[in-house]
């Protein structure tokens, strides 16, 4: 009895020990996650939802480890793992914030950057808070906790447990990142650039031709409707290109690594 009891404490020792390790990588990754790392979500909810993550991925990744090689090296895995899932966490996060730089550029192009500016968490326009919220709702419709729960599986396969990243490798791949991340904010927001571009060429326009008219007073409200018309009527368009990127970003958080 006395033996059997001793295994079941060893074991139990060791499964405690393959989760901390596990949680360490996740619970980082999960505190910037996209709306499972948002600021309104209580900090008790995301420590839990670390948890349950830790438990769907721990099955695919325990057999991978070797807790008696990797105790003297425990020092190391206290630095690595977070700093992965940091970089995992923060590559998904990128998805989120090239919405907000969309909305930010589209909002300064049709001067709607004060509408609702700081009734929010992250204090951003209200075109880029539109565009977040519906972003979070497709994102969470087309299945992100599944396809979060098979990206962190997949960043093992990259970086094995205790094994360091390269720095500069990392560093190069999260420029990579950033940049593709303005890249795509500015691609969801160019039609809105594009619309005030030829607003403010023709009323210059219309300025030389009539001085004696106060345009800027004629095309504020102008311009304030036509940007709340073409978001009516781009949002359809934009959104499935950005779940698009989610989708590719998701399939290889550490593409090109």
């Amino acid at each position: 009895m006395t033996d059997e009891l001793a295994q079941i404490l060893s074991f139990a020792q060791q499964l405690l020990q393959y989760g901390a390790i596990i949680f360490l990588r996740v619970g980082a990754a999960m505190a910037v996650l996209p709306a499972f790392g948002e600021k309104s979500v209580p900090a008790r909810v995301r420590l839990f939802l670390g948890l349950a993550f830790t438990v769907i991925v721990a099955p695919s990744v325990t057999p991978d480890i070797a807790i008696g090689t990797m105790l003297p090296d425990l020092g190391l895995l206290y630095i690595s793992e977070p700093l992965i899932g940091l970089g995992f966490g923060i590559a998904i996060r990128l998805m989120i914030m090239a919405l907000q730089v969309a909305g930010s550029i589209a909002a300064q192009s049709t001067s709607l950057a004060q509408l609702m500016g700081g009734a929010n968490a992250d204090p951003q326009p209200a075109i880029g808070h539109v565009l977040v919220v519906a972003g979070l709702a497709l994102a969470a419709m087309m299945g992100l906790h599944v396809k979060l729960a098979e990206a962190l599986i997949l960043t093992y396969r990259v970086f094995p447990i205790g094994a360091f990243p390269e720095t500069q490798a990392f560093s190069d791949w999260g420029i990579r990142q950033i940049a593709e991340a303005f890249s795509l904010a500015f691609t969801l927001a160019a039609p809105f650039v594009i619309v005030s571009l030829l607003y403010n060429v023709a009323l210059g326009v219309i300025n030389r031709a009539m001085p004696q008219l106060m345009v800027a007073f004629v095309g504020a409200p102008a311009i304030t409707a036509g940007g709340l018309i073409l978001l009516l009527l781009t949002a359809p368009l934009l959104l499935p290109v950005w779940q698009a990127a989610l989708e590719a970003v998701l399939a290889n958080p550490f593409g090109g690594w």
